[in-house]
């Protein structure tokens, strides 16, 4: 009987670490309003809900269902994540994972290739005749974070990220400059994620650079 009673809680536990993040849920248009698409990786999935919430009655915020993670990741996944529907903006951020340090000590994409593959997502993106708007790669702290990460990496992304974007007509949405004089109170120790304040705070200022940008 003790036996069977922890094959089910194992099971349970299972199930629930297993359940859906509410972010990746499908949400339903509401007639009318602009349609806008975040595509970012789990620093966006930290604020998708609420900054959903905050454009409430403005504009239907869908959100791709997954992390983005690299730049070459969501080049092989982007024509099914944009699917057939009309974007009238489409809010993006890449970098985290692209400057990820891997078990050979190289970058999960360089700095070359990360460009490049920038170059491609833009144009592609440009298609959609969606109103565009990149966000700056969040900072990474000093000291030992994991999966291992430079700071001194992420100006450097963010340089080639912000050029790009600009020739190809997409605003810039600059969250690393915005919360970089607040890390102490709203990133994680040791982490390059936020608290919940912190993803608010960043949440906030998505909701505001897609408003400015709606049709």
């Amino acid at each position: 009987m003790i036996f069977f009673s922890v094959i089910l809680l194992c099971a349970l536990a299972g199930a629930q670490q297993r359940e859906p993040n509410p972010a990746f849920a499908p949400i339903q248009d509401a007639p009318g309003l602009p349609r806008v698409l975040l595509i970012g990786d789990s620093i966006s999935i930290g604020y998708t809900l609420t900054a959903r919430g905050l454009l409430d009655g403005k504009a239907n915020v869908h959100r791709i269902p997954a992390n983005a993670q690299t730049t070459r990741h969501t080049l092989s996944s982007l024509d099914p994540w944009l699917g057939k529907g009309k974007w009238d903006v489409i809010h993006v951020n890449w970098g985290l994972h692209d400057l990820r340090i891997m078990d050979d000590g190289k970058r999960q994409v360089s700095l070359e290739d990360y460009e490049r593959n920038l170059r491609e997502l833009f144009t592609r993106l440009r298609m959609t005749g969606a109103r565009l708007i990149f966000a700056t790669t969040t900072p990474v702290p000093e000291g030992p974070v994991s999966p291992k990460r430079f700071p001194a990496d992420v100006p450097r992304y963010n340089g080639v990220a912000v050029r790009v974007a600009k020739q190809h007509g997409a605003a810039i949405n600059d969250l690393h400059e915005a919360i970089l004089p607040k890390l102490a109170d709203l990133q994680r120790p040791d982490n390059v994620h936020f608290t919940d304040e912190g993803s608010r705070f960043l949440a906030e200022l998505v909701a505001a650079s897609i408003e400015r940008a709606l049709p």
